[in-house]
């Protein structure tokens, strides 16, 4: 039989022996488990340690986003900081040559309607700027020619000299209906509690205005019942344009008056070319 006093005594000082592993039990610690997200992985940590886990910096990886084609989106100025900022308007101008030539094409139908949902994912001030100066250019240079034919066609041996003032007015003129047009319905339909959008009203009379570009290429023929007829032609393809696309906006009704108000002011534009260039 064996001595169970023998199983008792310490082995751990002998030959060979192997130290038995004891466990200490430490009190637990309330350690919070941070929650999960898809949004910032690894998940930042709220426990104050030294680790790299809870630095305030956290290097994890972050929210994935879409990428960009070399040029950052930006949105439309929200402060009167950013109304006067030249990089809030850069989105403005990012269109290519196939988009712009779609659009000025669309402008030549004047019952449509449709213009706002083509521009509608992003709408361009570059039609406005492009077309405004070119129209600028056209009617300085050709109004000078039309008067030199006619001149010359009355009296071959009239002396002749380059009207400056043309550009001038052609300047005001076209830059300041171009913009401050737009701007006058934008502030009636927020007045009227309606809805607006000033960038798609500079876009859409911006692109009202092509039209008017070969109309002044033609207006140089010397005869005065085809000028007229031209010109006329032009303003109420234009004026039409405008109204069946400021419709959306305005809706019929009461406010029918706008939409008046609105072709007879693009028809005034026409007559003002024809009277004041092409005289």
């Amino acid at each position: 039989m064996e001595d169970d006093s023998f199983t008792n005594l310490p082995t751990s000082h002998l030959l060979g022996s192997v130290p038995a592993v004891v466990t200490e039990e430490k009190s637990p610690k309330n350690y919070e488990v941070p929650e999960a997200s898809m949004q910032t992985f690894p998940p930042a940590s709220n426990a104050r340690g030294g680790g790299v886990g809870s630095s305030s910096s956290n290097r994890g990886y972050q929210t994935m986003e879409a990428p960009t084609d070399g040029v950052e989106q930006q949105g439309p100025p929200t402060t009167w900081k950013g109304v006067f900022s030249v990089s809030s308007y850069v989105q403005y101008f990012n269109v290519d040559t196939d988009i712009v030539v779609n659009r000025l094409m669309s402008s030549f139908y004047p019952i449509g309607g449709d213009f706002f949902s083509k521009i509608d994912a992003n709408p361009d001030l570059y039609g406005l700027v492009w077309i405004a100066t070119t129209l600028v250019f056209l009617l300085s240079a050709l109004g000078n020619c039309a008067t030199y034919l006619i001149l010359k066609h009355a009296d071959s041996s009239a002396s002749w000299s380059f009207d400056v003032g043309y550009v001038n007015a052609a300047a005001v003129s076209i830059y300041g209906y171009a913009i401050i047009v737009p701007l006058g319905f934008y502030f009636l339909l927020r007045y009227l509690e309606l809805s607006a959008s000033l960038i798609r009203f500079w876009c859409m009379w911006g692109y009202s205005l092509f039209i008017f570009v070969p109309c002044s290429v033609l207006l140089v023929i010397p005869v005065e019942f085809l000028r007229w007829l031209i010109i006329l032609g032009a303003g109420v393809d234009s004026a039409c344009f405008v109204t069946a696309n400021l419709k959306t906006f305005v809706g019929g009704g009461d406010l029918n008056i706008v939409l008046v108000a609105s072709f007879l002011l693009q028809l005034a534009l026409a007559i003002f070319i024809k009277a004041w260039f092409f005289p």
